[in-house]
């Protein structure tokens, strides 16, 4: 969607020995189960036009993807057009409705898309203007294919052109580490990969931009495993006019609700009759 949430991470990438991983990570499963999986690409995306058809392309090349969808949430210009012609599977929102609805819109249809008997698709996530570099995002399917984590995350190079300063970036992963014990070094990135279990454990997400804070902090409590991925992508970063100063304020003001509201939910539980909740 237009003004990705990795638009803050102008942050130097962490050493690939040193990557955060949330929880221990599982020994990889026997092999041959890979083969079996697939993975569905969820694209949410408003007003893509001109970057959406290089994305679904692009998208439709990794590994193990049968099926590329993208949710046009109510955009004003021709995106779902561009995607079809791409060869995406296209649902449309009458209405802008939030990456979050988008998201959960995406889901579903992937849900009534997979085979009765075969394993249920892992869910991969990415922005609709990364363009020809939505193959890069193909390193987040192994660790959740091969069951060593739940989740994983892409940890993205400096965007040139980015205009902010990592205020955001700091409040989600300060936010994260004092609610999972777990410091990522992207919290805001959305390219996600994830089984459909973990969706559903996340679910309902994280309104506006809160959805990736929101989607870490619920999965890590409820003991899922996350880990953090290297990917060579490129997108539209949000720069330091006007307009960027107030996508990084709407972007502050969400990820704070949603920390705010699981800190609520924390404290109804431990308040609760029946005792403190393990989550």
């Amino acid at each position: 969607m237009r003004g990705s949430n990795s638009d803050e991470m102008n942050e130097q990438m962490a050493d690939t020995a040193s990557l955060p991983i949330a929880k221990t990570p599982r020994p990889p499963q026997a092999h041959g189960i890979e083969d079996q999986q697939r993975v569905a690409v969820v694209i949410p995306a408003k007003d893509e036009e001109e970057r959406i058809g290089q994305t679904v392309r692009a998208a439709k090349a990794i590994p193990h993807v049968d099926l590329v969808l993208v949710v046009d949430d109510g955009s004003d210009d021709d995106t779902q057009h561009m995607a079809r012609r791409a060869g995406a599977v296209v649902v449309r929102h009458s209405r802008n409705q939030g990456k979050a609805a988008a998201m959960e819109t995406g889901a579903s249809v992937v849900a009534m898309r997979d085979a009765p008997g075969k394993a249920k698709r892992l869910l991969l996530f990415i922005d609709g203007d990364l363009a020809d570099t939505a193959v890069n995002t193909a390193p987040l399917v192994t660790p959740v294919i091969e069951g060593v984590a739940d989740l994983s995350i892409a940890l993205l190079p400096a965007q040139p052109g980015a205009g902010g300063r990592g205020f955001v970036v700091g409040a989600a992963r300060n936010a994260i580490e004092k609610m999972t014990g777990w410091t990522p070094t992207q919290p805001l990135s959305g390219m996600r990969c994830l089984t459909r279990e973990a969706f559903e454990a996340a679910s309902p997400l994280a309104r506006g931009w809160g959805v990736e804070t929101g989607m870490t902090i619920d999965l890590l409590r409820a003991g899922y495993v996350a880990v953090e991925v290297p990917c060579n992508l490129t997108h539209r970063p949000s720069t330091n006019n006007f307009a960027g100063h107030v996508h990084r304020a709407q972007q502050y003001r969400d990820v704070m609700v949603a920390v705010a509201v699981r800190r609520f939910r924390r404290m109804m539980r431990v308040g609760s009759p029946a005792g403190p909740s393990p989550l």
